[in-house]
């Protein structure tokens, strides 16, 4: 046991265990094999009361099962929890055969712990002296933290492995998060900037050296990580978007530069913002996998938006549809800078109810939404007025925003056209509800409403010409042409995207003592007749269903939604059973054609 001072003592064991002393009481940075509960009354602890996680590698924590119903709180990383709370399933469904993810997630513990409320990013604990900030610090692992930590006058920092003394990581390895990438290294040399920015009296790392002189020890291990990037050929506009993360489209409506997918801000004379889609800002690559610790969401850029453009306010984030890299980081805005989450009524249920659906690129929680947004009526925000309009083809569940700044009128359209060097593509995706005339119809909606200016997703914005037009008129026309001619006439719909039945919710999560689970199947005619309907629900053997086959009748291009109910009482625990809908069309057997999935916890 090392006494730095009076409040803070260091004990190395797997990692440094750092032991935040409140009077006879302790806060633990990190836990190791939990062998420093041994060497605490030698120091006057009597009791541990929390203990922050900096990620979930086994070195930092294996030792955590041996305490997690001991009445001590457990808070660990939001964007790790899944590694570490719920590592069980995770290591279910983690890929090992043919594996191309080099990501350490496997180096976690190897049976789930019950813990606290994650930590939120940006957010504050107070615990007893000691008031503490989660900040993120990506780079050594995807939902890496550090915490920030004021005490008698006092900022220090708790860096886990971001870095490890003057000039030194504590792996490289760790920083591949995909086959043959390095994208720890840039995200490394991101949040070691932001932390040389904090006025920080010292830095203590989970393995290496106490650092004393924080800025000279970050900006030796910047300079090496920086050649390391120029060797790799990576990342080299790296600094120059960190200086300038924002540009101009005209005066009063900017770009972020850095993002995954485009994200907008629109500036009023109040010194308020806008923000058309927030994904992932600053955004220096991308891990491979899709669960939740390979996404990193944050906050990179919103305190220098403000810096630079006097903006005293995030007041409102307007998405224009809900995939991931459009919405992943609203939580946050909402969380961190009070910001209202304004939403096109017609995804706004599956922002809030994610697991309800069976769609792509769905964020992982639930987005309260704080206004939803009626179609084709004018909205105001400050001096501005927005219109929203239904644009399916990248997605069934899009809008496209108009409204007019700096004597430009503006079409935010989201997904819904790609550009290579100038000729407009299609952007479509079958599973997000593609329908094969929606090209011909965004490309109506353009024309009718004759916007200067289009603002794409992930392409530069497009001046609206009549040859581009053209183009998209034409090219509306060729993919409806050509799904015609390659489908049979009665599978028009059902060929590319729309289902004769859907299960709803989605993903059902029960407790284990329920008696019942309520689901809704919603069936579809996409006949040119009246017909009938018949269906069941295919359980689990020892599962029973309290309604039995139904035969419906419905009109043609008609939908009904139909309630029922499974018992499920008794039921052991039980991950992802599966159920499904079978359906008979008049005379025709369609089978199964719709599943989905109930958790008994």
């Amino acid at each position: 046991m090392q006494k730095i001072t009076d409040y803070l003592y260091s004990y190395e064991d797997s990692c440094h265990v750092y032991i935040l002393k409140n009077d006879d009481s302790a806060i633990l940075i990190d836990f190791g094999s939990g062998s420093v509960l041994d060497e605490l009354p030698a120091i006057g602890v009597e009791k541990v009361t929390d203990i922050l996680v900096t990620h979930h590698h086994r070195d930092q924590i294996q030792g955590l099962p041996a305490v997690e119903r001991k009445g001590i709180n457990i808070w660990v990383p939001h964007v790790e929890q899944d590694l570490i709370t719920f590592i069980d399933s995770h290591w279910q469904v983690r890929e090992v055969d043919n594996n191309y993810n080099m990501r350490q997630d496997r180096f976690s513990i190897l049976n789930s712990v019950k813990t606290a409320k994650p930590m939120q990013d940006y957010g504050t604990l107070k615990i007893g002296d000691f008031t503490i900030e989660v900040l993120p610090t990506p780079g050594h692992t995807t939902g890496s933290v550090s915490f920030i930590v004021e005490c008698q006058g006092q900022n220090f920092a708790f860096t886990g492995d971001l870095i490890a003394g003057s000039g030194k990581a504590w792996s490289l390895a760790a920083t591949q998060w995909s086959y043959n990438g390095g994208e720890g290294i840039p995200y490394s040399i991101l949040s070691l900037l932001d932390l040389r920015e904090r006025n920080l009296s010292a830095l203590y790392p989970s393995h290496g050296t106490i650092m004393d002189n924080p800025v000279e020890a970050i900006d030796q291990l910047v300079e090496k990580l920086s050649q390391l990037m120029q060797v790799r050929n990576q990342n080299p506009r790296l600094f120059q978007l960190r200086d300038k993360p924002f540009e101009n489209i005209t005066p009063h409506l900017l770009s972020n530069r850095t993002s995954m997918s485009n994200s907008y801000v629109l500036l009023s004379e109040s010194k308020k913002a806008l923000i058309i889609d927030y994904g992932y800002d600053f955004t220096a690559g991308i891990g491979l996998g899709s669960d939740r610790a390979s996404r990193r969401p944050w906050l990179y850029n919103i305190e220098k938006l403000k810096q630079d453009y006097d903006v005293e306010q995030i007041d409102v984030v307007l998405p224009t549809h809900f995939h991931d890299d459009h919405v992943a980081g609203i939580n946050l805005l909402n969380e961190i800078e009070g910001t209202q989450v304004w939403c096109p009524e017609n995804f706004a249920d599956i922002l809030e109810h994610p697991k309800k659906y069976d769609l792509p690129c769905l964020w992982y929680d639930n987005i309260p939404v704080d206004r939803s947004l009626p179609l084709e009526k004018t909205f105001q925000w400050e001096e501005y007025e927005f219109t929203l309009f239904e644009q399916s083809g990248h997605t069934l569940f899009a809008v496209a925003i108009l409204f007019e700044v700096d004597d430009k009128k503006i079409f935010a359209i989201g997904d819904q056209y790609q550009d290579s060097q100038g000729k407009p593509l299609s952007n479509y995706v079958y599973q997000n509800g593609f329908r094969s005339w929606d090209y011909i119809d965004s490309a109506q909606l353009i024309q009718e409403n004759k916007p200067d200016l289009l603002l794409s997703g992930h392409w530069e914005p497009v001046d609206v010409t009549k040859t581009y037009l053209e183009k998209i008129l034409k090219l509306g026309d060729e993919l409806e042409e050509l799904h015609q001619s390659i489908l049979p006439s009665n599978r028009q719909e059902l060929g590319v995207s729309r289902s004769i039945a859907e299960i709803y919710p989605y993903q059902t999560f029960v407790a284990k003592d329920s008696e019942f689970v309520e689901l809704e199947v919603e069936l579809y005619n996409p006949t040119e007749e009246k017909e009938l309907i018949t269906y069941s629900l295919v359980l689990p053997r020892e599962w029973k269903k309290v309604i039995e086959e139904q035969t419906i009748e419905l009109e043609s291009k008609q939908t009904c939604k139909k309630r029922i109910k499974i018992q499920c009482q008794g039921l052991k625990p039980q991950r992802r059973s599966r159920i499904a809908v079978n359906v008979h069309l008049g005379n025709k057997q369609y089978g199964q054609v719709a599943e989905a999935f109930i958790s008994v916890e």
